[in-house]
């Protein structure tokens, strides 16, 4: 059955004829090549190709809409990227507003999650339709291992929204579990930020066929290259800290993202040998290899 889990959330919305050419040279991903409607995931790099932030860019008939993941819950990361983009508007016609005041969302998971009312599951992967008497932007979305719903409503139509679903909720921590057993990479819930996009399993969020962004020399050189040092890994252990150094003997090889406790997600060097004893914390883990998302 089916169970809806709120999101932390902030958002922007760009509008003004050339918000689709700015934003598409702020970011990783390939707008101009989604449907509209239509989304994909993108991260914001610095010029050493390391993730600053990461959203789901949402391409309308009429503006751009950034979802970002917001664990503070106070806007923080919308402002945070608002405060970037406007650094480089300088003659584009586009406007950054944030919405983070407005708007909530949740994500909708479970096997019959696409039995939504309003939701063709056999059509694209973003729609819009009424449900509990406000429109909502729902997009598919794997944050469990399997594909789920995001829900992106206006705070006002909420309990209408939540009537119309009539479905129990699951609280964030049970998500979480059911991301990191999955082998789900995510950049806010996992502290990547400052590392490569291709280390920590956000290869989907990168494009290398369109044109120039902040970070993009070095996306070419490892596309060239052909691999990192690093990758995302799944371990498996008793206690595992969040965020916490890995070691192999005396040598630093990684760091953890989320943990449950027994699993962890990890930012892992790739150089290790098969079945290295690796040290979390004061525990002990082996690695899950390759993470199964």
């Amino acid at each position: 059955m089916s169970r809806f889990t709120r999101l932390p959330s902030s958002a922007l919305r760009l509008t003004g004829p050339d918000r689709l050419d700015f934003v598409q040279g702020q970011m990783t991903a390939h707008l101009k090549a989604a449907p509209t409607p239509g989304m994909v995931p993108a991260c914001f790099l610095n010029v050493r190709g390391q993730i600053e932030q990461f959203a789901r860019v949402y391409r309308r008939p009429d503006d751009v809409y950034l979802h970002l993941d917001d664990l503070s819950g106070t806007g923080e990361q919308a402002a945070l990227l608002a405060a970037r983009l406007k650094k480089y508007i300088i003659f584009d016609a586009v406007e950054v507003h944030d919405v983070s005041g407005v708007l909530s969302s949740l994500h909708l998971w479970g096997e019959d999650a696409e039995a939504l009312a309003g939701w063709d599951a056999k059509g694209p992967d973003v729609q819009s339709f009424e449900l509990g008497g406000g429109a909502v932007l729902v997009g598919r979305v794997k944050r469990s291992g399997m594909t789920g719903l995001d829900l992106h409503y206006l705070r006002q139509h909420e309990t209408g929204l939540l009537a119309a679903l009539n479905l129990q909720q699951a609280p964030p921590a049970e998500l979480e579990a059911a991301r990191i057993a999955a082998g789900v990479g995510d950049v806010v819930r996992d502290g990547w930020q400052g590392s490569l996009p291709q280390e920590v399993g956000q290869d989907a969020a990168v494009s290398y066929r369109k044109g120039c962004y902040v970070g993009q020399e070095i996306m070419a050189r490892l596309e060239a290259r052909g691999n990192t040092r690093h990758a995302l890994r799944l371990l498996s252990g008793r206690n595992l800290p969040a965020r916490s150094e890995i070691r192999h003997g005396d040598r630093v090889v990684g760091q953890t993202g989320a943990s449950s406790g027994t699993l962890a997600l990890a930012r892992l060097r790739k150089d290790l040998p098969e079945g290295a004893e690796l040290r979390v914390g004061e525990g002990l883990a082996v690695v899950v290899s390759p993470a199964p998302a």
